[in-house]
């Protein structure tokens, strides 16, 4: 099974900062085990939920340059309460620090306002081929595939530092491009 825990992206600061929500449901599979009578989000979907919104500041803000972005390190985290079917858990993270591949986050989930998971993570980023050239298709159909979903992730968001409405491309995100070091100068 493959989780996608984004379900929206609400606001992003290309190279910055990215704000996302994943709307829990009832429905979703794994609550029947986790726990029974007792539903609740486990703390290591939460921790992934946090790494997929860094994941997706990165693909964002370098323009889908790394098929695969992993994370390395997930410091301090702290989980101060429960997430249960219903409920709407927003996803920050902002840029502490970039290095080559690796930036690290420091992240959070809150729910009304109250803080339930944060922490500090440290994601790494690169491309299937550079270790063999023969899995370059695939990071091409890895690519292509995440390109699809962050139309559906990116419908209404609000994308800090565009251009305005009239000067913006028709498919939100897709002005988003180049190297970090290129739109901070």
């Amino acid at each position: 099974m493959r989780y996608h825990l984004i379900d929206r992206i609400l606001e992003i600061e290309p190279g910055r900062r990215i704000v996302a929500v994943k709307n829990l449901s009832a429905a979703e599979e794994y609550l029947a085990d986790h726990f029974p009578g007792f539903p609740i989000m486990p703390g290591v979907l939460m921790l992934e939920a946090m790494t997929q919104a860094g994941a997706w500041l990165i693909r964002l803000s370098e323009d889908f340059a790394h098929s695969i972005i992993l994370l390395k390190s997930a410091r301090g985290v702290r989980y101060a309460n429960f997430v249960e079917p219903g409920k709407q858990l927003i996803l920050e993270a902002d840029v502490v620090r970039e290095e080559g591949r690796e930036t690290s986050f420091k992240a959070k989930g809150t729910i009304e306002g109250s803080t339930v998971v944060s922490g500090r993570l440290t994601l790494v980023r690169f491309n299937l081929a550079e270790r063999n050239a023969e899995l370059a298709r695939l990071d091409a159909k890895v690519i292509q595939a995440l390109r699809q979903l962050r139309a559906t992730l990116m419908r209404g968001a609000r994308v800090v530092g565009e251009a305005s409405p009239e000067e913006a491309s028709p498919l939100p995100g897709a002005g988003v491009s180049g190297s970090v070091e290129e739109r901070r100068e």
